[in-house]
């Protein structure tokens, strides 16, 4: 089967040691996550956790198949390229010891819509907000300049239009075993 890329959305309850038993099910399975990232939604009880990984269908299918199975997991959702809005938040700190220098790198930042965040007399630090192709061509860019550090947090998407991960949602009760037991 052909690898692909895929996004997959959970909702699990926001509790401590959640994101670490989310992503030990993909460990223990072999399949590595090649983004994460995780943040309470409007309810803070309710964590929203974004997975990118490199799977085929018969991956993914038992991989949101296992998530469904776990207590703390509210809903799981497979998100398509086509059906999402996904994007990622990345900071770059380059070199710019020179006046031309720092007036270059602007230029460049301003082409690709990204801003200066801070300054310095031998730095400036860029933030892209964009897919990770974008990203990565901006940063193909700055590193004619010399890049000092980047940091990534990694994909967050959500679907378009007015369907929801809450559609999702398992049914009362459903792999619901043991939590009203002593």
């Amino acid at each position: 089967m052909e690898q692909k890329e895929y996004t997959i959305s959970i909702l699990v309850e926001n509790s401590p040691g959640v994101l670490s038993q989310v992503s030990r099910l993909f460990s223990r399975k072999g399949y590595n996550i090649d983004s994460i990232a995780s943040g309470t939604t409007e309810d803070p009880r309710v964590t929203r956790i974004t997975i990118v990984m490199q799977g085929d269908e018969v991956i993914i299918g038992q991989i949101t198949a296992q998530l469904r199975k776990l207590l703390c997991v509210i809903s799981v959702k497979l998100l398509s390229p086509e059906s999402a809005v996904q994007r990622e938040l990345v900071l770059v700190k380059v070199r710019a010891e020179t006046k031309d220098k720092r007036d270059e790198i602007i230029q460049v930042v301003n082409v690709f819509r990204a801003s200066i965040v801070d300054i310095s007399r031998e730095t400036l630090t860029v933030v892209i907000l964009g897919s990770e192709s974008k990203a990565g061509a901006l940063m193909d860019l700055l590193a004619d300049f010399g890049i000092l550090e980047v940091v990534r947090t990694g994909t967050i998407a959500i679907e378009r239009g007015r369907n929801t991960i809450y559609d999702n949602n398992k049914e009362k009760g459903e792999f619901d075993y043991g939590k009203n037991v002593l």
